[in-house]
Parts: C-alpha cells; sequence; structure tokens
C-alpha cells in the first residue's frame, strides 16, 4: 500500500502577528527542555497548537511538527508520517526507510524506531518533536510506538504532545523520573492581563478594566471563550450588558462547544453531562442519585468511573479537592448542558426522558440524606417544590437563615408569588428575618403583618402560637434598632410566652433583645446576666448571629466596666464570626476597638476601624450606625487638632441624624460639639448646646473653660453618685477626672490629689489614656501638680507623654501626614518597616476587590497555600490581623 505524504500535516503553524505575549508559560517550556516530554493537556479551545508554534518561533532549536488526525492509527502510515516530520530536523533521516515501510510485511516497530532514533542521535543540534492533536490517537500500537520513542529518546531531542484528553503513555513513570512537564487548562487560560491584552491588543476591543475582569471570570480564562465573545460583540455599542449577560447559550459558544466537544461523545456520555448539569458540584454517587443508579455494593459507582472518565478527556471538568471526589463543570460549558436540557434536547439513553424537576428533586433528597441541608434546599427550591424548600430552611430545630445561609433563602423567598407565601405563614416570618438580618428594616414590619393576616382564622395551636412568639421577637429586634427600651421589653416577654420550648434559636433571640432593653435602662447587671443566657443557648445549638449579639452586648458592659482588654477581646471574636467579607453587624465591633484604641491613644488603628465600621454601617438601609461611626470619627479628629475637620462631620452628622429622625443620637453629637465649640472659643454656645441636651459632664468642661469651678463641682456631684449607683464605670471615670481637676482649681490640692489617684486606680487596669488627655490643659497641670501614689508614678508618666505627645509642632505634623504631605508615612509611630513586593501589591488589590483566597488563587495561577503565605507576610508588614483591617490601612497609607 503507497502511503501519500500530505506536506500540510507536517507545517509548523506559522506564528501570529497579533498575539498574546505568554512569558510564564515559555518559561515553563523552556525549563521542561531539561526532561524528555511536554504536555499541553486541556480541552478544546485552550491555544495549545498556538502555545507550541509561537514557543517554537522563540526557542531557537530546530524543530519537526506532525498533525494527527484519526487515520494515523494504522501504524504504517503514522510511522511514515514520523520519519517524514523528522526530516526537517536532518535531511537524511529516514531515507531508505519509506520504500520498506510501503511494503505487505513492514519490519517491527521498535526496529524501524531503533534507525530513526539512531540517526537522530547522530544530528548534534538539540530540537523539538511536537505531536499535535495526539488525543485522537486510540490505536495501541501507535500508542506502544511513542512509548518506545520516548524511553529511548537521545538527549537532544525533546518530545511535545497537544492533546485534549492524556494519552495512553507512561506518565506516572515520567512524572517521578522528573522527565515531564505538564502544562493543564489552569495553567493555559488567560489571566486578567493576557485577557486584557487578548480583547484589546489582538481583537481590537476598547472595553473597561472592569468589563476585561468580568469577561475573564465569566470565560474562566477559556481563550476560545473569550474570542467568541469578541466575535459576538464586534459592532455592539453595549457591550457592558452583553458581557453581563454571556453564557455558554451564545450562538458561537454553543455552535462551537457542541460541534467540537458535546458531539464527539458517545450517547450514554451526552446523557450523563446534560443530566447532571443541574448540579454545581458533584460527586460519583451524588451522580448516580441524579441519574436513578443504584451504586450500592459497588466497588466504584457508575458516576464515579463516569467523572474519571470526563476528567481524563479533559471534557471541561474542573476537581474541587485533591482526591478527586467532588468536581464541577467549567461555567461556560454548564451553561450550555443546561441550556439543551431547559429546552428537552435529551440525549438518546435508552429512550429514558428525566424532566428537570426531577432532577432536582433527586439531588435535594441524596444531599439531605447525607446532610447537607443548604444543598437539599438549593435543590428543592430549584424544583419548584415550596413545602420541601421550607420545611429544609426551618432545618433541625436551626433555621438555615441562623446558620449563614441568610442569602439564598432570602433570594428564594423574593422569587415566590404572595399566595405561595401566604399558603404557609411561616414563610412570611422566614421572610421579615432575613430582611431583618440584612438591615433592609423599612420592609420588615409589612411581612410581619402579612403573617398575621395568614395567621388570622388559624387554630391555635403549638406551631401557630409559636410562629406568635417568633413575630414578636422579630419586633423586638426593631424596637432595638431605634433604642426604645419599653417596646423592646414587651415584644421580648411576649415572645418568651407564645415560643415553644424547643425553639432554642428564637428564645435565645428574645433573650438577647431583653438584655439590651436592661443595657437601656442602665440595669447592668440584669444586662449581663441576659447576654450570658443567650450566648450559652445560641452557641450550644449554632446560632451564629445571636452568638454575635450577645458577644457585643458583653462587649459593651465590658467597656462600661472599663474592662477594655476584655472587651476588646470579645469584638475581636466577633470579627472572626462575622466572616470575610464580614456581616454588616461587624460595624458594631469595629466601632467598639475604634473606641477602645481611641482610649488606648492608638489614633492610626482607632481610625482604621472606625472607617471601616462607617463602611459597613452604609449597608444597612435604615440604622443610626454611620452616624455613630462619624461622632467618633469626630473625635478621633479633634484629638488631632483637626478642629473644622472635627466640626463639618459633625454638622453633616447631625443633619443626617435629624433627616432620619435618629433622635437618640443627637446627644451623642452634642457630646463632641462641646469640646469642639471649646477649641473654637464659643464657650457660650457651648454652653448653651451642654444645658439642652442635659449633659452634665460637657456643662463641667464649659464651667471650667469659664473659670467657674465650684459650678462644675456642683454639677459633678450628683454625676458621680449616679454612675456609682448605675455601675457605668467609663462615665464615672471621666467625672472623676474633671471633678479632680476643678478641686485642682479650687485649691484643693489634697482633694484633688486624693480623687486624681481613685481615677487613675479605676482607669490604669483598662489602660485609659484618652479619658485624661482630652481633658486637655486642666488635667495635665492636675498630674503634674498632684502627689500619687508610689505604685502610679509609671502611670502618670505614660499619660504625661500623652500631653506632651499633642504640642501644636506634633499636632501640625501628624495632621499634615494625614493630608496627604506626607501619605507614605502615615504612622508615625508605627512605620512600615518593610515595603510590600510587587506580587503582595497584586494580591493586596485582589483581596480589596472582595476575591476570596481561592479565587485570588484561581486570578494569579498559585496554589492556595501559597496564597494564603502571601496573606500572612502582607498582615505582617501592615501589622494588621485580619483583611478588613489590611485594607483599611493600606487605603491609609496610600498602597490602594
Amino acid at each position: 500500500m503507497t502511503i501519500t505524504i500530505v506536506d500540510a500535516k507536517l507545517y509548523i503553524p506559522p506564528a501570529r502577528s497579533k498575539a498574546v505575549a505568554r512569558p510564564r508559560l515559555l518559561e515553563r517550556l523552556n525549563e521542561g527542555l531539561q526532561g524528555k516530554l511536554t504536555i499541553l493537556s486541556a480541552a478544546a479551545g485552550y491555544g495549545k497548537t498556538t502555545l507550541a508554534s509561537e514557543w517554537l518561533s522563540v526557542c531557537g532549536r530546530r524543530a519537526a511538527w506532525l498533525s494527527l488526525d484519526e487515520g494515523d492509527n494504522d501504524p504504517a502510515r503514522f510511522l511514515t508520517y514520523l520519519f517524514a516530520a523528522c526530516r526537517s530536523i536532518g535531511v537524511n533521516i529516514g531515507e531508505g526507510v519509506f520504500a520498506v515501510l510501503q511494503s505487505p510485511q513492514p519490519p517491527p516497530a521498535e526496529s524501524l524506531l531503533t534507525t530513526l532514533l539512531n540517526e537522530i542521535a547522530s544530528v548534534s543540534e538539540p530540537s523539538i518533536l511536537v505531536l499535535d492533536d495526539y488525543h485522537v490517537i486510540t490505536a495501541e500500537p501507535v500508542n506502544q510506538a511513542v512509548a518506545f520513542l520516548l524511553e529511548h529518546l537521545p538527549p537532544q531531542m525533546h518530545l511535545v504532545i497537544a492533546t485534549r484528553e492524556d494519552p495512553a503513555l507512561p506518565l506516572p513513570r515520567l512524572r517521578v523520573r522528573h522527565q515531564l512537564t505538564e502544562l493543564r487548562a489552569a495553567d493555559l487560560r488567560f489571566n486578567a492581563a493576557e485577557a486584557a491584552e487578548f480583547l484589546g491588543g489582538v481583537m481590537g476591543l476598547a472595553l473597561s478594566a472592569e468589563d476585561v475582569r468580568l469577561l475573564e471570570s465569566r470565560t474562566e480564562g477559556w481563550i476560545a471563550g473569550l474570542q467568541l465573545a469578541a466575535l459576538s460583540m464586534q459592532g455592539r455599542n453595549d457591550t457592558t450588558s452583553f458581557i453581563q449577560s454571556f453564557t455558554g447559550s451564545h450562538k458561537f459558544v454553543l455552535d462551537y462547544l457542541i460541534e467540537e466537544v458535546l458531539q464527539q461523545q458517545p450517547a450514554s456520555i451526552q446523557a450523563f453531562l446534560q443530566f447532571t448539569s443541574v448540579l454545581d458540584k458533584m460527586c460519583g454517587p451524588l451522580c448516580d442519585a441524579v441519574l436513578g443508579k443504584d451504586s450500592e455494593g459497588a466497588s466504584r459507582s457508575t458516576g464515579q468511573r463516569t467523572l474519571e472518565y470526563l476528567e481524563h478527556a479533559n471534557l471541561f471538568l474542573i476537581p474541587l479537592d485533591n482526591e478527586r471526589r467532588w468536581y464541577r463543570y467549567h461555567h461556560l460549558f454548564a451553561d450550555l448542558l443546561r441550556e439543551r436540557l431547559n429546552q428537552g434536547l435529551y440525549p438518546p439513553e435508552g429512550g429514558e426522558e428525566k424532566s428537570v424537576s426531577e432532577l432536582h428533586l433527586r439531588a435535594s433528597q441524596w444531599y439531605e440524606d447525607n446532610g447537607f441541608e443548604l444543598e437539599a434546599f438549593h435543590h428543592a427550591a430549584a424544583a419548584g417544590d415550596t413545602r420541601r424548600a421550607a420545611r429544609l430552611t426551618e432545618g433541625e430545630g436551626m433555621p438555615l437563615l441562623f446558620r449563614g445561609a441568610v442569602t439564598p433563602v432570602l433570594n428564594w423567598l423574593q422569587s415566590l408569588p404572595e399566595e405561595e407565601l401566604a399558603a404557609i405563614p411561616s414563610l412570611w416570618v422566614m421572610y421579615a428575618s432575613a430582611l431583618l438580618m440584612t438591615g433592609r428594616l423599612s420592609s420588615v414590619e409589612q411581612k410581619l403583618q402579612a403573617a398575621e393576616q395568614a395567621l388570622h382564622d388559624a387554630v391555635l395551636d403549638e406551631k401557630t402560637r409559636d410562629l406568635i412568639g417568633h413575630i414578636a421577637s422579630i419586633r423586638a429586634m426593631l424596637a432595638v434598632s431605634k433604642h426604645q427600651a419599653d417596646p423592646i421589653v414587651a415584644e421580648s416577654r411576649r415572645a418568651l410566652e407564645y415560643l415553644h420550648p424547643d425553639n432554642l434559636a428564637v428564645r435565645a433571640a428574645a433573650a438577647w433583645t431583653l438584655g439590651y432593653a436592661y443595657q437601656l435602662q442602665g440595669e447592668q447587671g440584669l444586662a449581663g446576666a441576659a447576654y450570658n443566657e443567650a450566648l450559652s443557648v445560641s452557641k450550644r445549638i449554632g446560632h451564629v448571629m445571636i452568638t454575635i449579639m450577645a458577644t457585643l452586648g458583653r462587649g459593651n458592659i465590658q467597656e462600661a466596666e472599663n474592662r477594655l482588654p476584655d472587651a476588646a477581646g470579645n469584638y475581636l471574636q466577633v470579627l472572626e464570626w462575622a466572616g470575610d467579607p464580614p456581616l454588616p453587624v461587624a460595624c458594631e465591633a469595629h466601632l467598639g476597638l475604634a473606641r477602645i484604641y481611641y482610649e488606648w491613644n492608638e489614633w492610626d488603628t482607632a481610625m482604621m476601624h472606625g472607617q471601616q465600621s462607617i463602611l459597613l454601617a452604609g449597608q444597612f438601609e435604615d440604622s443610626d450606625r454611620e452616624v455613630a461611626g462619624k461622632v467618633l470619627l469626630a473625635k478621633l479628629k479633634l484629638a488631632r487638632g483637626a478642629v473644622s475637620e472635627a466640626a463639618a462631620i459633625l454638622e453633616q452628622a447631625d443633619d443626617f441624624a435629624r433627616q432620619r429622625q435618629y433622635w437618640t443620637q443627637i446627644p451623642h453629637i452634642a457630646a463632641v460639639q462641646v469640646p469642639v465649640m471649646l477649641h473654637q472659643g464659643n464657650l457660650e454656645a457651648a454652653a448653651i448646646l451642654a444645658e439642652q441636651h442635659g449633659l452634665p459632664l460637657s456643662l463641667a468642661k464649659v464651667n471650667l473653660a469659664l473659670g467657674d469651678a465650684a459650678a462644675a463641682l456642683a454639677v459633678l456631684e450628683p454625676v458621680l453618685r449616679q454612675t456609682a449607683v448605675k455601675g457605668r464605670h467609663d462615665e464615672r471615670l471621666k467625672g472623676m477626672i474633671l471633678y479632680a481637676a476643678a478641686l485642682y482649681k479650687c485649691g484643693d490640692k489634697s482633694g484633688a490629689a486624693h480623687a486624681l489617684a481613685d481615677a487613675m486606680r479605676t482607669a490604669e487596669p483598662g489602660g485609659c489614656i484618652r479619658s485624661f488627655a482630652d481633658e486637655g490643659p486642666e488635667a495635665e497641670r492636675l498630674l503634674r501638680g498632684s502627689e500619687v501614689p508610689g505604685e502610679m508614678l509609671d502611670y502618670r508618666r505614660k499619660l504625661l507623654a500623652a500631653f506632651a505627645a499633642e504640642t501644636p509642632e506634633t499636632l501640625e505634623i501628624l495632621t499634615s501626614s494625614q493630608t496627604g504631605a506626607s501619605r507614605h508615612h502615615i504612622r508615625t509611630d508605627q512605620p512600615l518597616f518593610e515595603k510590600l513586593s510587587r506580587r503582595e501589591l497584586e494580591i493586596l488589590q485582589l483581596i480589596a476587590q472582595g476575591l476570596s483566597n481561592r479565587e485570588i488563587g484561581d486570578r494569579m495561577f498559585l496554589a492556595l497555600s501559597t496564597v494564603k503565605g502571601y496573606n500572612r507576610n502582607i498582615f505582617d508588614k501592615l501589622q494588621v490581623s485580619r483583611r478588613t483591617e489590611a485594607i483599611a490601612r493600606a487605603r491609609m497609607l496610600g498602597l490602594l
């Protein structure tokens, strides 16, 4: 048989005039020349052939190229083309062998290959042989021939195989011997920079950085996907809208995936792909359950074997763990499969058809049976089985809402028509609870009233009573947001009366709201007991939100008792529980830490937490927490001598509070406006403001500024009595300092020294500094002129050092550094001792964009452990311990 050589199979594809530079991959390929084999293994459209041809054009080695097709499964034809390709390495290679290959009974392949290998070895120059599209080779004799070639390959030749699936070659042995270099889909996909260069430089599209990022994310760096998207955008004006809607159902992508991938598979594999596309992630037994196959008793499930085949075949299957147990499909491929499934384009598999709802219900049942309640809920909702989904959200005594699944449950509830919600009144209550937890307070009462209307004619059984109790608990929460003690107490007690004894989750919430009411009423002991009760229950049942709220409450009480290290520990614990990115409620922990670090005179850390608190508080629909954060921000500005900035912030906060009717915040704003006015010399206005809002400590400050120490003493004496009774040690401390200063100004140095010693003993365990420093020259004169006990001398030196650091010159330097005169040295007391590397800055930017560690690893082609290592370095250099702190610190340093 005569084999005619088709020269086109031997041509090296020319390097493209417009191509994306990929130095990171070229470097990997160059490093691989130390071994025998390089594998480029990925699905269609990942640029394997393009990369290989680009590399050959720049690597400086002689090269041979063979583009394989199905006809090359004939051993004689394969060897003929192999010899022909190698002639580009040495013109005499294979001379005289072609006639032998055409004979009716050619010699054994090993004999012919030995001749080829000897002739290659005689060529001194190094060379590369590329076998492209190797996935078409299924014949065992051809695989054996290539394995023999690899085993005896001369050191001056390197073999490259480009394939859509791993070849049947001894790869494990080569891997162990470090003779194998592997570039797979995760390596070949475009990163963000490469995607930007491709879309702009190659495809000629003018896209924003955000559009490029989104498209790169949608395609997961799949080069063909990016190209198909770019072709679809040619001539479009609104490219952003197109990118946001781009899926695997777009015509170009659809046609490509169907022709190049799906239709190349057997009918049974096509069926498996489409029916399992309802799963966001999959494992073998789950696939068996969805397909209705019984894998019990089998050593390996049918589903597991199929998943392993799909991974081996590079069919857009991505492993999710090192054990190769859980997988997912590439997003665009999954889109295609789901589109065909939803259109009823079922692949033939014994004539069996399965509805999408049936597939989701089977998945839901498997997940529930295996303890994955959230996933079971997802599939029940997707199946449209409202009652099953409702049962799953309620959980076994602990609703999914309270276990961190607020967003998916809320999204589902928002998708339901009102008649379905009315048919199951508990859904209205769940809806209200979800809105409350996400800070969308204005719509909560409407949902509660809808629940009550649905319950109007219901029998007052245990379930109905429990729902009534839950409604009362939510109303108590609403009253908490308005700081209304009496309604909180009334609704909390009603909740505890009606709630079922086993409904521990909501009973814990009612205990917490009762504790908050007690705290508002100044009953610190009762509040602490209620918080501890709520915390005990919530921790036991895993109620994350009430655990957070009760811990915050306990931290508030510890602050009031001047146990600042204990309070800080609780707030930091809340930040851990609040997640990353954090729940909006984390704003309260940041605010508490800002207050504490302010008291400790650690200005930068206080500022960082204050800014983060304001940022998170802005996510609430109707809450005064943003105002509280701005009041603290004004105090921080004032402490650094930025009086006009502080005044502007307070004016803005006051306008905002009055507009939103946050009346409880008005006195807190006024309490900081008074010292601002004192700094401005506006004593009369400060006195009026203090009187108007009933601020005795502020009025005492004004009296001291006016030189009327006797009036200050008259105001302070009842305050000290009241705060002692109420256990408000923080307010009492401020009063004690002012009282000592007033006595000193009256000439009673003995009484002043005694009062000062009491204040210092109260303040020293908590490390308080600003309580003294904020009183300015009066407190400094008191500290310098009074005798203090010997054990307080070190503490006095520390306090006086804080005053010394606030000379006008020092404040001017600190203030200018905050306004940009020296942005890279903002923390003058704690500078950035070691600069961040370029890679660390890149990762910091991605952290600031909200990407998870895994997403950063995918974006930058780094292992998860490597990303975590970079995070540790970044945190160490920034002197922080959390992502949120790192972002805030980096912004202050001008790094973002």
